[in-house]
Parts: structure tokens; sequence; C-alpha cells
């Protein structure tokens, strides 16, 4: 595994800490938002790209030669067996059943609302299609039936998809910690470059992944899952920081993602939309550079 992976992690936290966490008070979440699912348009044009928010941090991304899925996940629960832990709140933006046929399918990590075995079960028995994960995930992935499968260290480079580092953790259980790889993924078009940061804390990685494949045309950044900070900003950037990784990265557009789905920490379901559009305003950042999208909301580039 990564020989700079002590740079970008973080030791499981003690028992007090994490007892501390969960008797934390949360701000309410309402039980159901409802979602009006939407057919993902088809590109138009040669160069075109379609991305569309399936929810959480699910991306579809499309293209006129093929179509690549990021951490798909269609379970009601972010858990074991796709029954257990924390329940979706907002339904997927796609069907299932209204996904286009699926190439290339992207897994960041194994946390289970970005490893859902059995979305992943799904797609390879309808799709068939390559699954490329960091080092140490395969076993797990083909644990769940899954076949074609192509594992890649930090910066290895795989169908003009590369795996960039991430300051976070993996881990399925209370004994797996750290025993797979997790990442980010820059993905190399020929009309525009897109960065997914995958779960990340904020770190100098951001500018590293600039200086070595220049700016980033459209980065999906995590805004979510944030609070209390003396526990999660270790892992998970809030909205301030995940404006500062887009200027490192000098994107030209940012997707904020990793919310309003699952009800992961303390803050409440808005509260990342809000934070985001304070900080936007306070560094006169106009929001088309920075937004989020509706669940099942398409964008082309493009533009």
């Amino acid at each position: 595994m990564n020989s700079r992976l002590a740079d970008f992690t973080t030791p499981a936290p003690p028992v007090r800490t994490a007892l501390r966490l969960i008797f934390s008070k949360r701000t309410p979440w309402p039980s159901e938002v409802p979602v009006e699912q939407r057919q993902p348009p088809t590109p138009r044009r040669p160069a075109e790209v379609v991305l569309t928010f399936i929810g959480h941090s699910t991306f579809l991304i499309q293209t006129a030669e093929k179509n690549i899925l990021i951490d798909p996940v269609y379970s009601q629960h972010a858990g074991p067996w796709g029954r257990f832990g924390p329940r979706r709140v907002r339904q997927p933006g796609v069907a299932f059943d209204d996904l286009p046929e699926i190439a290339i399918v992207l897994i960041s990590h194994n946390h289970y609302d970005h490893c859902d075995l059995p979305t992943l079960k799904k797609i390879d028995g309808r799709f068939h299609p390559v699954f490329i994960t960091p080092v140490g995930n395969g076993r797990l992935l083909k644990s769940a039936g899954v076949r074609r499968v192509r594992e890649l260290d930090w910066w290895e480079t795989a169908d003009e998809i590369s795996l960039t580092p991430a300051k976070h953790f993996s881990a399925r259980t209370l004994f797996d910690r750290n025993r797979a790889l997790w990442g980010g993924f820059m993905i190399a078009m020929p009309s525009v470059r897109i960065f997914f940061a995958g779960d990340t804390g904020y770190a100098p990685h951001f500018n590293e992944i600039r200086e070595r494949y220049g700016p980033v045309d459209l980065a999906l950044l995590p805004i979510g899952a944030y609070e209390p900070r003396w526990f999660m900003k270790a892992i998970h950037m809030n909205p301030a920081e995940a404006v500062q990784a887009h200027f490192d990265l000098a994107a030209k557009r940012s997707i904020g993602m990793h919310l309003g789905t699952f009800r992961l920490t303390t803050e409440g379901i808005d509260e990342p939309i809000t934070a985001l559009g304070h900080e936007l305003e306070a560094r006169s950042i106009p929001p088309r550079a920075f937004r989020t999208l509706d669940v099942g909301e398409s964008v082309s580039f493009p533009a």
C-alpha cells in the first residue's frame, strides 16, 4: 500500500471520544424528503459530457463513448447488507432501472455510504462493467460477486482515470481499519477534466493534485457530515474548507456532495448548503462557480 499513507490518515479514536460523539446533540432531520426521479438526458454532441447527481456521493457521468457511475448506493440504509445503519431520507434521483449502460464503476473507499455491496452486485449482474477501486478493496467487491475489478494505488491510472490521495480512513468493521486504501479520482476526458474527491478532510493534497494534473474543469467536493468539528475535521471538510479546496485545485466550477441523504453527523440536513452560501458570499465567489445540485439534476459540459 502507498508509502505516504501515514500523511493522510488518523488513528482510531479512543472509546471515550467515540462515546462523546454518540451522545452529542443532533439537529433533527425530516424522516423523508420527496424526490421526483428523473430520466438522465443523453449527450447530444460527441464532445458533450452529462453529469447527474443521483444522491449523497453518487454521480452518473455520460459521454458518447461510455458511462461512468461513481460510488453508487441504492440501498435504503448505509450499513451492513443495506438493512442497518443510517436510513435514506431521499430516494435516488435516478431509478436503478433507468440507468443507462454502465461501462465503468468507481468505488472511492469501503465505507458503507460509498461501497454498497447489494447495489454493486445488481450493477455487475446487469451491466458487467469494470470496477475501479483503491488497493485492498478487490476482495470485498468480489465477495459480492463482482467479477471485473481493477485496483489502483495513489497516482496510478487506468482507462484515463487516476486514483488520487484523500485524508480519510477505511473500515467495514471494528477490526479492519486502514487495511484497504481510499482516495479520489481524476477523470480525464477529451473535453473536460472531472475531479471526484471522495471523502476527505482538508489537506495539502489538493495543491499536489493541481500540480500533477493541471487546473480542474469540474470538482466534486464533499461539503456535508462535518459536525462536530472536534471529531470530524480530520476526515471530513466543512463548506469553508471545500471552498478552499476549490481554489487549491484551480477549479473552474465545483459541485458540493455528501449531503442530504443519510444523517451521518450532527448538523441539520440543510446546514451544508446554507454554510456554503455564506462562504461564497464572504469570499465574493459567484454562486455558479460552486453550487449544489438537486437530487436527479443534470448539468452538461462544456457549458
